[in-house]
């Protein structure tokens, strides 16, 4: 039997390189300017739990809820060839809702009102139900999934508000803040073991089912979708849904960190981050063929640049613009017409060397 051949270029190719070799830039650049940037922590919390803490750590942690959103957010790529830029409305709604139930009628209550998990539920339940909204808009009306999640955009954070008539919950249950931060002696960030747990899901799913085939068959062509017996208008709607499911757990994970929300600042331009994971992870955002986990490590990518930024006191306000930026370059460099431009002076040099070498 032949044994297969792999060489450097093969590697190069491969999708996952590309976040790599962006996450391999942070790190050089990091360790040139600061080495005690990587330096990690063992201290007691507030509650006198021992954890680790650092800025390599803040950065697992809080990338964490991104890379969930970029999970849910290659499928909807993938499937529609859009994206849904309504996920930051959407756990605004969930996070709001899981405090309603578990505060009732009163912002302020001694005692938890239902058990955490039926808090929970509900909130996954109502982000759910707005990606099915989305689902319906994109799959069976066929509007454009930008277009068509800009109503949840625009109006996810007034229902969110309207939840709690408009008054900012305040939970004081300290087993509600697990999630969120750590739970009694573990070390780690709770968002971490949640995102290993669903990234560890998605690959069973994947693994003994066929959606990755179906979701990539879809957004490649319809045509041939249903030639084969699929239903793309489906496939499409399922992935909203699934979305959903993701956006709702990082809503409950947003506050459980705080015990609280702020309607007009909870994941504000998240999904600008969830959307340049994607990319970063080397996915076609015209849809097609995906890798979950390109995009998750683009996800800790993201964040790995973020913590850079502010390390160097760049304010937030001008964060989008250093993430735009990255967004237009990775757009660009996507696009056939530049790829074919660099595949067509690729083999012209290729095609100069062996005529020198002859």
């Amino acid at each position: 039997m032949e044994k297969a051949k792999f060489s450097v270029k093969d590697i190069f190719r491969n999708q996952i390189m590309i976040p790599l070799v962006a996450l391999l830039a942070l790190v050089l650049f990091n360790l040139i300017m600061d080495p005690t940037f990587f330096a990690i922590t063992f201290s007691p919390n507030s509650e006198g739990t021992m954890v680790f803490g650092g800025q390599i750590i803040t950065i697992i942690n809080f990338g964490s809820e991104l890379a969930l959103l970029a999970m849910g957010m290659t499928l909807v790529t993938a499937a529609s060839g859009g994206q849904d830029i309504s996920v930051g409305a959407g756990i605004a709604v969930a996070g709001s809702l899981i405090l309603r139930v578990l505060c009732g009628g009163n912002s302020r209550p001694d005692t938890l009102q239902a058990p955490i998990f039926v808090a929970v539920i509900c909130g996954i339940l109502a982000a759910m139900l707005i990606g099915a909204f989305n689902g319906v808009l994109v799959a069976y009306f066929k509007i454009m999934p930008m277009v068509a999640t800009l109503i949840m955009y625009t109006a996810g954070r007034s229902i969110a508000a309207w939840f709690n008539n408009n008054e900012l919950p305040i939970i004081t249950e300290p087993s509600f803040g697990y999630i969120g931060n750590n739970f009694p002696g573990c070390p780690i960030p709770s968002p971490v073991l949640v995102a290993v747990l669903c990234y560890i899901a998605m690959a069973l799913i994947f693994k003994f089912t066929n959606l990755k085939l179906y979701v990539q068959t879809a957004g490649i062509n319809e045509k041939s979708a249903r030639l084969n017996g699929l239903n793309p208008t489906v496939i499409k709607f399922a992935t909203y849904v699934i979305l959903g499911v993701f956006v709702g757990i990082a809503g409950y994970i947003k506050v459980s960190r705080l015990s609280t929300i702020n309607y007009t600042t909870i994941a504000k331009d998240i999904e600008m981050d969830a959307i340049l994971a994607v990319a970063l992870g080397g996915n076609a955002l015209g849809g097609g063929k995906f890798s979950i986990a390109s995009s998750v490590i683009g996800a800790y990518v993201i964040q790995f640049l973020t913590q850079t930024l502010y390390k160097y006191d760049v304010s937030s306000a001008a964060l989008p613009a250093y993430k735009a930026i990255v967004v237009i370059i990775l757009v660009v460099a996507s696009a056939p017409k530049v790829r074919e431009w660099f595949t067509a002076r690729f083999k012209s040099i290729k095609h100069s060397e062996k005529k020198e070498v002859a």
